[in-house]
């Protein structure tokens, strides 16, 4: 046994290419589904906007669930309202944090590069609204609960992905290191 094996590193950390190799395929992975969830963000965003007015709904509000056009000056739930250049310093932070968590920390596994992937195109769909348009189209509008676009539900389930594998898949890696 290699003084590395004893150590426990893994192999393809030896080998350089094969890093390198895997990389790129992990950005490519990220970058397409940041580009799928931005354009499908863009298009229902657009489809609103287009095809219903300010504050019209489809189907009636007796529907579970419907499309009703809104506007969002805020954050999430509404809150900071009017916080705009707030709003846009800290999407960039936060977009920042997003390729530099995916950078650096050992997030190999395929799903998480989705979940990463899921996020960075929600927070540009709804920063491009916010600079272009000085809010977020929101129009997905179930009862009881405030109304939401892609780019929201890509985010809460990218971070949902994220909070999951830390937390549980975290300590089966770490039983299996013999942690």
């Amino acid at each position: 046994m290699t003084d590395a094996a004893e150590r426990g590193l893994n192999r393809t950390a030896l080998r350089p290419a094969h890093r390198i190799e895997t990389r790129g395929r992990q950005w490519w992975v990220l970058f397409l589904v940041a580009s799928v969830v931005f354009a499908a963000d863009q298009l229902t965003k657009h489809l609103v906007r287009a095809r219903l007015g300010f504050g019209e709904g489809w189907p009636s509000l007796d529907w579970f669930v419907h499309f009703e056009h809104v506007t969002n000056t805020g954050a999430a739930f509404s809150i900071l309202q009017n916080q705009g250049v707030f709003l846009i310093v800290t999407s960039l932070i936060g977009l920042g944090a997003i390729v530099l968590y995916f950078a650096y920390p050992p997030f190999h596994h395929p799903l998480l590069r989705v979940a990463f992937g899921m996020q960075l195109g929600g927070a540009i769909g709804n920063l491009l609204d916010r600079m272009r348009l000085g809010s977020v189209t929101d129009f997905i509008k179930f009862r009881y609960y405030p109304t939401f676009n892609v780019a929201d539900s890509c985010i809460v389930v990218g971070v949902l992905i994220l909070a999951w594998f830390l937390l549980f898949r975290g300590t089966d890696s770490q039983r299996e290191d013999g942690a």
